[in-house]
């Protein structure tokens, strides 16, 4: 499959993430915006990518059989941060953002995304690693950074794409577009290789 038939198809993006709208926009694939009200609660012998995948493929399910013609496809996907056998949300509120980034200062952290392609007749689930590690953070600097940036939509409490990213990562392993919340890459690869 390549991006001329892929454009043939009714790709619908299962998420309401800027930064998914962005990265899969700069692919070249036209589609369009749904989500369903998907519950964000796992089974709890669920770790790592798991947890993302279990996620990604409950969101692109939510989705009932009469939404789907032929050329349908959905695209859903689901982003946590691990650290220490532990999976960090979203921060609810300003002390939970502060003490994710206090945990995570000076540390090296996985950001997992987990990528769910449903179509009438299949899906396929996959996910991608990328291992982050964060300079040592002084209190002034999360402070600024929850205040300014108030990020409390992302995992892990932090976007590497704005403040906290060009002043704190030493170095990732991986895939970048992944900490923002889509493999693009391997999204393409798995696009090009999807029989609808």
């Amino acid at each position: 499959m390549d991006l001329n038939t892929l454009n043939n198809y009714h790709i619908i993006l299962a998420s309401a993430s800027p930064r998914r709208k962005y990265l899969l926009e700069k692919l070249g694939v036209r589609f369009e915006i749904q989500v369903m009200n998907t519950p964000e609660d796992y089974p709890d012998n669920l770790s790592g990518d798991q947890i993302a995948s279990y996620l990604a493929k409950a969101k692109a399910e939510a989705f009932p059989v009469t939404a789907f013609k032929r050329n349908t496809l959905v695209i859903a996907a689901d982003t946590i941060v691990w650290y220490n056998n532990q999976n960090l949300g979203k921060p609810t509120g300003y002390d939970e953002a502060f003490f994710m980034l206090k945990s995570l200062s000076g540390k090296k952290h996985d950001v997992i995304t987990a990528v769910c392609l449903r179509s009438i007749s299949k899906t396929r689930t996959f996910f991608s690693k990328t291992a982050v590690y964060f300079k040592n953070f002084s209190d002034n600097e999360i402070n600024y950074y929850i205040r300014e940036y108030k990020p409390y939509d992302k995992a892990g409490g932090y976007g590497i794409q704005e403040w906290i990213g060009y002043i704190g990562v030493e170095k990732i392993e991986g895939s970048y577009f992944n900490v923002m919340g889509l493999p693009v890459q391997q999204l393409y690869q798995e696009l090009k290789e999807f029989k609808l």
